[in-house]
């Protein structure tokens, strides 16, 4: 079995025991496993030589023999190896990421924000807390959308455990302007960009392997159902690589180079706030700037574009200038 399993299924055991005050027997234990991980089953055995190896790895869990039976649980150097302590200036920071977060309310990884956030503030001398609450009030977070993804919870659980496992997930999929459709993916990471979440995934319809790895966003999931089929997870390289050539969340190994012209009244924009960590700009003689920055759609472009109005000017691709050139026209026309 590969080791990723192995280990999946360790943090499990750990997880399940941390809700327990009483522990739990080993068959209690499988059961636990074989629900929340979605097994179809597995031996005593292997629960057996997954609770060994925690043993061997120093952490503090044992069995006690009870009426019950023999029941495993997390002893108190376990507890007390995690215990928490923050100064008012980590604190503050950890809560300005807090609310960076706030678009993940409602889904399982904001459960583990909040639990986390909650224990940190009950290990904070009130001293310490009270210069925090002060300060706090100075500094405030501002620009985040509000979205909630609790009607997601079950798919987005359901994709997480995929990706760890490695397995094809048969989902029902709305793509924009088209009904939903049944389709297969292959779930290999899940991205928070500009406050919605994506499953970074193969399209199993695709054969061209340039085509591939697409973004999926969450929203538009209706279904998620992991099946008892795997597939052999991409290198982390891989993976980057695809991320790598894309200049938001769409995703190409072959992305466009986009030239702009941009007026020198809005070149301070594009000073303050820089496109893309790569662009190239040049300084014209008339004190305008041309922009280079490469996309994988036109999407990332057009529309930064169209907010600059007549300050900027697509000059590359052609057929990007082409299309920008078709909206402008079909807005003239809604507007006379």
């Amino acid at each position: 079995m590969a080791r990723n399993e192995q280990l999946i299924r360790q943090h499990k055991i750990l997880q399940i025991l941390e809700r327990v005050r009483f522990g739990k027997t080993i068959q209690e234990l499988r059961d636990d496993l074989v629900d929340e991980l979605g097994l179809s089953s597995i031996h005593t055995r292997t629960v057996q030589r997954d609770l060994d190896a925690l043993q061997a790895a120093g952490i503090d869990v044992d069995a006690t023999e009870t009426q019950r039976g023999k029941v495993w649980k997390l002893g108190p150097r376990y507890k007390q190896g995690h215990r928490i302590s923050a100064s008012a200036t980590e604190l503050i920071a950890l809560s300005l990421g807090r609310d960076l977060m706030f678009p993940l309310v409602g889904t399982p990884f904001w459960v583990g924000i909040e639990s986390f956030w909650n224990k940190i503030r009950e290990e904070i001398p009130e001293t310490v807390l009270n210069h925090y609450q002060k300060y706090r009030r100075t500094l405030r977070v501002m620009g985040i959308p509000t979205k909630n993804y609790e009607r997601h919870f079950g798919m987005i659980k359901s994709l997480n455990r995929a990706i760890l496992e490695h397995r094809v997930c048969d989902v029902v999929y709305a793509s924009t302007g088209k009904s939903p459709q049944q389709r297969l993916i292959e779930p290999y990471a899940i991205a928070l960009f500009h406050s919605s979440l994506y499953v970074i995934a193969a399209a199993c319809e695709e054969e061209d392997p340039e085509k591939r790895i697409r973004s999926f966003k969450i929203d538009r999931f209706e279904k998620v159902d992991p099946l008892d089929k795997w597939f052999k997870p991409l290198a982390e390289d891989e993976v980057n690589r695809a991320l790598d050539g894309s200049f938001g969340i769409f995703l190409s190994s072959q992305p466009n180079n986009y030239r702009i012209r941009i007026s020198a009244r809005a070149a301070r924009w594009l000073q303050e706030d820089p496109w893309h960590p790569d662009q190239e700009i040049h300084t014209l003689k008339n004190g305008d700037i041309e922009l280079s920055v490469k996309a994988a759609h036109d999407l990332e472009i057009l529309p930064r574009v169209l907010q600059l109005g007549s300050d900027a000017e697509v000059l590359a691709p052609a057929a990007s200038r082409a299309a920008i050139k078709s909206m402008i026209e079909a807005m003239l026309q809604q507007y006379r």
